[in-house]
């Protein structure tokens, strides 16, 4: 990238956490990069466009900062808890997604390619028997992320329980309860 598509994506990035898709505004995103609505449009067919640019940023950012083992879903769960707790705009940047893009979108959905890899990933550690095959990949995947992100953009909803360490502990806890970590340690990967 280059100078001027770098603050494009920056400024993006923070109108889109703020405001979502629907709600961002392309020429405040232009006024914050400095630059024109049109020189957005010239690397970005559009807000949608350049939402999924963003997004897909994202993204590869939360793969390498939570590295998904399937052999160790507590410290995984861990890893995203403190990635969202420590990031709360880069949690409501991808929950917009999920609220306003198509589930059925013909385009490529950057949150359901990420999810399609780490999904292989597992059923691939469940085939190998690293992790427990009563399981559906798809809904270890969802509980563990659920649990994981239970606490992201919760902070101050329960007064006098706002201690993140024993709210990390929480929720690597309950992952262990129903995923343990295994003993037989895969090969991890960062691209999930």
């Amino acid at each position: 990238m280059n100078d001027t598509e770098d603050r494009i994506v920056a400024a993006a990035t923070a109108e889109f956490a703020r405001y979502g898709i629907a709600g961002a505004r392309v020429e405040r995103i232009a006024k914050q990069a400095r630059t024109s609505k049109e020189r957005i449009y010239a690397y970005h067919r559009g807000k949608e466009a350049l939402y999924r640019h963003v997004a897909a940023q994202e993204l590869t950012a939360i793969a390498e900062a939570t590295r998904l083992d399937p052999a160790d879903l507590p410290e995984y769960a861990g890893r995203v808890y403190d990635y969202f707790t420590t990031h709360p705009e880069r949690y409501r940047l991808m929950m917009w997604g999920q609220l306003e893009l198509p589930a059925d979108d013909p385009v490529d959905n950057p949150l359901r390619v990420s999810m399609g890899r780490k999904i292989e990933t597992l059923r691939k550690a469940q085939e190998n028997g690293q992790l427990d095959d009563g399981w559906d990949a798809v809904d270890i995947l969802m509980f563990v992320n659920q649990i994981a992100m239970a606490w992201a953009g919760q902070s101050g909803v329960t007064p006098g329980h706002d201690f993140p360490a024993e709210r990390r502990a929480a929720v690597v806890a309950a992952v262990q309860r129903l995923f343990p970590a295994s003993e037989r340690r895969p090969i991890v990967t960062g691209a999930e």
